[in-house]
C-alpha cells in the first residue's frame, strides 16, 4: 500500500468512525483507564504542542503575506525602473532637439526670426515666413510642454520607486520575524516530542487523532451532513483532483509544492491548476473570497479553520477535506468538523 493510500484510508477511517459515533443511538464504548496521570500529563502536552504548531502556522500565514507583497513590490519597482529609463531616454532626445535649435540660432547670426520677417521685401517671403515661424513658435511651445512633463513624471516615478522600496524593506524585516518565530515554534514543538519514548509518541499520536475523533463526531451529530448536498463545479473537480493527487507529500512552511506543501499552498496550487488565481494565504482567502453557508458547501470550497484564520483545508465531499495539516505531518484526508471551523469561501463563485 503506498503512503498517499494509506493516507487516504487513514482519513477515510477516521470520518466513518467519526459518522458512527454521531449518529443518534450509536453506542459509546468506555474508553480504557489509563495509568494514573500519564494520560493527563500527555494530553496536557497534546496540547502545549498543538499550540505551538497554530502558532507556527500564524506566524506561517505572516510570512506568505509578506512574501507575496514583496513580490509584487519588486515587480512594480522593476517597472517603475523601466519607466524611469524610457523617461530618460525621451528627456535625452527632448535636450538633443533643443540643443539644434540653439545651434540653429547661432549659424543664422543670432537674429530673431521675428527680425527677419520684419526685414523682408517680399510679400509673398513674408506670408511664407510668417507660417513657418508660427509652426516653429508651437512647435517650440510643445518641445518645453513635453520636457517639463517628461521631468515631471521621472520625479513622480523616482519618488514611487523610493516608497516602495521602503515597503519592501518592511516587508523583507516581516519575512525575518516570521520565519524567527515559525522556527522557534517548530523547535519547541519538537523538543518537547523528542523527549518521548515511542510509546509514549504513539500514544500522544492516538490521543491527537482521538481529539480530531471527538470534535469530528459533535460535528457530525449536528446533524449537518444532512443539509450539504452540492455538486462539484468543472473547476472545483479539477482542484480536488489537484489536491487529492498531493496525498503523502510532507507539510513545510511556505511551501507551495511540487513536493512539500503549507495549508494554504496546497490550496492556493489546487486552484490554480482548475485556472482559477486565489490569494496565498488562508487569511486573505477568508478576507477576499465569497463567503458561503455551511449547508451549501460543495466540492472544492475552502473551509477555514481557528479565530484567526490561520489555517484551510479543501472539502472533498461526504464530510472530508484534504489538507496539509502542520509540521511532522503529511498532506491527508480529515473530517471537515475535525477542527474549529471559522467558515467556508468559493473560489469560483
Amino acid at each position: 500500500m503506498t503512503g498517499k493510500r494509506s493516507s487516504t484510508v487513514a482519513g477515510l477511517a477516521l470520518i466513518c468512525a467519526a459518522a458512527v459515533l454521531g449518529a443518534p443511538g450509536a453506542a459509546h464504548a468506555s474508553p480504557a483507564k489509563p495509568t494514573p496521570g500519564t494520560t493527563k500529563s500527555l494530553e496536557d502536552l497534546r496540547k502545549q504542542i498543538e499550540k505551538l504548531y497554530h502558532d507556527a502556522g500564524v506566524a506561517t500565514d505572516a510570512y506568505n503575506a509578506a512574501e507575496e507583497k514583496s513580490e509584487k513590490q519588486s515587480k512594480q519597482i522593476v517597472k517603475l525602473a523601466r519607466s524611469i529609463t524610457k523617461g530618460q531616454q525621451k528627456l535625452e532626445k527632448l535636450k538633443s532637439r533643443a540643443g539644434a535649435a540653439a545651434r540653429e540660432q547661432y549659424r543664422s547670426g543670432g537674429v530673431s526670426s521675428e527680425a527677419r520677417l520684419m526685414l523682408s521685401d517680399d510679400p509673398q517671403e513674408f506670408l511664407d515666413s510668417a507660417g513657418r515661424m508660427r509652426q516653429g513658435h508651437k512647435a517650440t511651445k510643445g518641445m518645453l510642454t513635453d520636457m517639463e512633463r517628461t521631468q515631471e513624471d521621472l520625479r513622480i516615478y523616482a519618488k514611487d520607486a523610493t516608497a516602495q522600496w521602503k515597503k519592501l524593506e518592511a516587508n523583507r524585516k516581516a519575512k525575518a520575524e516570521s520565519k524567527k518565530k515559525i522556527k522557534k515554534k517548530i523547535a519547541d514543538a519538537e523538543e518537547m516530542e523528542s523527549k518521548l519514548e515511542k510509546k509514549e509518541l504513539e500514544r500522544l499520536r492516538k490521543l491527537e487523532e482521538e481529539a480530531q475523533l471527538k470534535k469530528q463526531s459533535a460535528w457530525v451529530s449536528s446533524g449537518v451532513l444532512k443539509d450539504i448536498k452540492g455538486k462539484a463545479t468543472g473547476p472545483g473537480k479539477k482542484a480536488v483532483e489537484f489536491a487529492t493527487a498531493q496525498l503523502g507529500k510532507p507539510y513545510v512552511w511556505g511551501a507551495e509544492g511540487p513536493s512539500s506543501y503549507d495549508c494554504s499552498g496546497l490550496t492556493s496550487k489546487a486552484w490554480a491548476a482548475a485556472g482559477k488565481g486565489i490569494p496565498r494565504t488562508s487569511q486573505e482567502q477568508w478576507k477576499q473570497l465569497p463567503r458561503i453557508d455551511i449547508k451549501n458547501m460543495r466540492p472544492g470550497d475552502l473551509i477555514i479553520y481557528h479565530a484567526d484564520a490561520s489555517h484551510v483545508g479543501m472539502y472533498v465531499g461526504d464530510g472530508a477535506i484534504v489538507h496539509a495539516p502542520r509540521p511532522g505531518r503529511d498532506v491527508t484526508v480529515a473530517g471537515a468538523g475535525s477542527m474549529q471551523i471559522l467558515g467556508v469561501v468559493r473560489p469560483d463563485k
